[in-house]
């Protein structure tokens, strides 16, 4: 009788045993298996910069070379907006208007400040602009806004923003019509075929381009 008990314990410890190791097969582990990690993530790569981009360069004009010209000349050629940010180097032959008048200045100056901006067409004549800020000897200062020559004395080294799209809108709005009211675009971008063009045979070995010469 003892020997039919012990048999009986053991089958019921041998079925218990069974019945926990089914139950651990059939229950899935909590947790990430070991060495597992995230999957990496494919780089976003940018294939085109957007129109509304500013870019920044730096535009060098040699010595004896229109300054005017040379940016006017370069926003027509890549058909991209110029914001004339700064400049220095030294000018001569200056041709400026001042309170109404035109005055033409001889002699050699240094360029304090230089700003302006440039829309190639079909962008209003009236958006072209270059105003600057000279020093001459003995602690004069001349100023206005250039409407002839600017001839670069030295090589005059500029920082320029260039942009391809341009929002032309008439101020103040409450007096022009509802309907045109919403932007008009100048040219949107102002040429596709003229968009990112800059090769390197454009630059020196510093990454400057440097405007044709006239």
């Amino acid at each position: 009788m003892a020997g039919s008990q012990s048999e009986s314990h053991l089958e019921a410890d041998a079925e218990a045993e069974e019945g926990s190791s089914a139950s651990a097969v059939g229950r899935r582990p909590r947790g990430r298996p070991p060495g597992s990690k995230n999957k990496p993530k494919a780089p976003v790569i940018v294939t085109r910069e957007s129109a509304n981009t500013l870019r920044v360069h730096i535009l060098e004009v040699g010595s004896g070379y229109d300054v005017y010209e040379a940016v006017a000349s370069y926003a027509r050629t890549r058909q991209r907006g110029i914001c004339v940010l700064s400049g220095t180097g030294k000018v001569n032959n200056v041709t400026l208007r001042q309170t109404g008048s035109v005055v033409a200045v001889q002699g050699q100056f240094e360029i304090l400040s230089l700003s302006g901006s440039f829309l190639p067409p079909p962008a209003p004549p009236a958006a072209t602009n270059m105003t600057v800020y000279l020093a001459a000897g003995q602690g004069q200062v001349v100023a206005g806004n250039v409407v002839g020559d600017l001839i670069a004395s030295d090589p005059v080294i500029m920082i320029v923003a260039s942009f391809t799209n341009v929002a032309y809108e008439r101020l103040p709005l409450e007096l022009v019509e509802p309907q045109q009211q919403q932007q008009q675009q100048i040219q949107q971008p102002f040429s596709d075929l003229f968009f990112n063009t800059e090769t390197q045979s454009d630059l020196d070995a510093g990454g400057v381009y440097r405007p044709p010469h006239f």
